[in-house]
């Protein structure tokens, strides 16, 4: 805190009503309501959940509204809430295969079991503004629950990948004999190189934008992968506990998930004939640039497993998951606005130390004797 600065506590409570004035902006414009950010900002809202990891749609629009939108504010906002939560019970392994699908895609196959599914996307539209959005849009009560009605059933739709798993060409998605539990980021320590499972976490909930510039890398050349689109989904995936007193498996609910499957060409090696490999990428909400994204990554990152030549900044983990945390990046490029006065006084009294010690050697040293005739003209041009 600047209680350095004269005013001390006054100063900085002063500069909170400052702040709760720019939040609200002019009092004559009707403030949002937490259902209208949940509502028609939800891929705003998704992604805040995501890279919070946590899923609160309600608390995720309340952390964007006290943080004026801006989404790193709202993480750091949501994360430190999620510290308070007791843990009462850990899930069963999401199953995103009884996903209820809002969208689901194949850039591989043009037809696939389920069939495709384009759901809401802007895949489609011309990106040229809406000037109709400009006019405020009345509610419509009679919609009732209708924009949450989903265009799939309920049935299981199989992986678009499963007639590629099936003819051996693709590696299986299945855990490996003794791979060991996942770690949990969240109270582990990362320890570099990290096993696959904590890179996905490190990924899941990395800024979005970091990860898509690592992901944007690969395509253009670092890392040496050219990657396919194998499936994309987003739907709802039901939440399951195993209560001690039951035994067994019940749903408490459900999270909205977005799950890309990338798949890259791989030339085979002596133990593992030629065939497709895997990069996967999972996050919470409506995220499908993450998701893709994080997959691009994930592939990449897997090059020891293939014994591909990992050279890239993407395939460096260190570099490439140590700086995807936005709250960590932007408190330690954001600590420089406090006060630094006493470490600035040291490095200020070392620079007019050198520079006084540079002034007297130079002084200190013999002035040039002037040249000879004959020197001159060895000289001279």
């Amino acid at each position: 805190m600047y209680i350095a600065v004269k005013g001390g506590e006054r100063a900085i409570e002063a500069s909170y009503r400052l702040l709760e004035a720019a939040r609200r902006g002019d009092p004559a414009v009707p403030g949002l309501s937490l259902a209208q950010i949940r509502e028609q900002l939800g891929l705003l809202v998704d992604r805040t959940m995501a890279e919070a990891s946590l899923w609160d749609p309600e608390l995720a629009a309340l952390a964007l509204k006290q943080a004026q939108g801006d989404v790193i504010e709202a993480v750091f906002l949501l994360r430190a809430y999620r510290t308070t939560l007791p843990r009462v019970a850990h899930s069963e392994p999401l199953d995103t295969a009884r996903m209820r699908l809002v969208r689901r895609v194949s850039a591989i196959f043009k037809h696939v079991p389920g069939g495709q599914v384009l759901g809401p996307t802007y895949d489609y539209t011309q990106r040229m503004l809406d000037f109709s959005l400009a006019h405020a849009e009345p509610a419509q009560p009679e919609a009732g629950e209708a924009h949450t009605a989903t265009p799939a059933a309920l049935d299981t739709v199989p992986s678009a990948l499963v007639q590629l798993e099936a003819q051996g060409l693709i590696e299986p998605a299945h855990p490996s004999p003794g791979d060991p539990e996942p770690p949990d980021i969240t109270r582990t320590p990362p320890s570099y190189p990290l096993p696959r499972t904590a890179r996905l976490q490190m990924l899941a909930r990395g800024d979005e934008g970091w990860v898509l510039g690592m992901g944007y890398s690969t395509q253009r050349g670092y890392a040496h992968t050219h990657p396919f689109a194998g499936e994309i989904r987003i739907g709802h995936v039901a939440v399951e506990v195993v209560p001690d007193e039951l035994g067994f498996a019940i749903e408490i609910g459900e999270v909205e998930l977005t799950e890309c499957q990338m798949i890259n060409q791989f030339t085979g090696s002596a133990e593992v004939a030629p065939q497709f490999t895997r990069g996967y990428g999972l996050t919470l909400g409506h995220n499908e640039r993450k998701a893709m994204a994080m997959s691009l990554v994930d592939r990449a990152m897997r090059a020891d497993e293939f014994g591909e030549n990992a050279s890239s900044p993407v395939q460096d983990q260190e570099f490439a998951l140590a700086h995807s945390d936005n709250l960590e990046a932007s408190g330690f490029v954001q600590h420089l606005k406090l006060p630094h006065y006493v470490t600035f006084e040291s490095e200020l009294q070392l620079i007019r130390a050198l520079r006084q010690a540079q002034a007297t050697h130079t002084a200190a040293e013999p002035a040039p004797e002037p040249l000879s005739r004959t020197d001159a003209e060895v000289v001279a041009p």
